[in-house]
């Protein structure tokens, strides 16, 4: 498929899904880090027409981050009429969390805190509107990885690039004219105070990924492996205790 067809199904997928729900929603909500997945997301969404909030919800950002997420609100403004930009600091609210469970401190756990604060603002603005809370992972992270935060990023209503590569999203971020800066921006979570790159924590690039996801004679396949082995849970459906009729305690 074309890039341009792809982003067209995509646009067209999020009508047809919003149409059909048993009340339509009235806008899309989409919160947007200054990365390429949530920029070609939004994008997208402004694309269909409906009502697009998007909202930068810095928490002790890296400041060249949280630039690149405002020159993006500036160029969808400029580019469509339905848009609706926020930025919603989370700072204090962040660092109340941290001295309230401060008996519990984990770095990991607070970094994923982020991302669970940040969903729980974006569906505070969807109740409020009618809206739809839509996701900006892509299938690497989602179903390839699982490097995502449970009930974080990973907390959404549709996800609409949940099938594309990160090189599909780059090649669609071209082809929607997102912001050079953004499409060239080494990936991050920013999750961290220190800005660590997406790489630098998975410890194999997207490409690399993407190599072993499509090919298990891949060299890098089994370190692949090793990285999605222990997130298998964000990606499996939750289990359930299913409840046997008929049997004897």
């Amino acid at each position: 498929m074309k890039t341009s067809e792809r982003i067209q199904y995509i646009k067209n997928w999020i009508i047809e899904y919003c149409r059909l729900m048993p009340k339509e929603p009235d806008s899309l909500i989409v919160g947007i880090s200054g990365g390429i997945d949530s920029s070609v997301v939004s994008t997208i969404c402004a694309m269909t027409g409906k009502k697009t909030f998007v909202v930068s919800m810095p928490i002790q950002q890296n400041k060249e981050q949280y630039n690149l997420s405002l020159k993006h609100q500036e160029w969808l403004k400029n580019n469509y009429k339905n848009i609706e930009t926020f930025v919603i600091p989370l700072d204090n609210i962040f660092k109340d969390f941290q001295i309230a469970l401060s008996n519990f401190n984990s770095l990991h756990g607070f970094a994923n805190s982020r991302a669970r604060l940040r969903m729980a603002t974006l569906y505070q603005i969807a109740q409020s509107n009618n809206g739809l809370v839509v996701g900006t992972g892509n299938k690497v992270e989602d179903f390839g990885v699982g490097f995502y935060t449970k009930y974080g990023d990973g907390g959404v209503d549709i996800s609409p690039i949940g099938d594309c590569t990160k090189t599909e999203i780059w090649e669609m971020g071209g082809e929607l004219g997102i912001i050079k800066q953004i499409i060239d921006a080494v990936p991050t979570d920013g999750l961290w105070d220190d800005a660590r790159s997406d790489e630098n924590q998975l410890g194999l690039s997207y490409e690399q990924i993407e190599a072993a996801m499509s090919n298990s004679n891949s060299k890098y396949y089994k370190k692949y492996l090793k990285i999605r082995e222990p997130n298998l849970h964000k990606i499996k459906p939750i289990p359930v205790c299913k409840i046997k009729k008929n049997v004897k305690q």
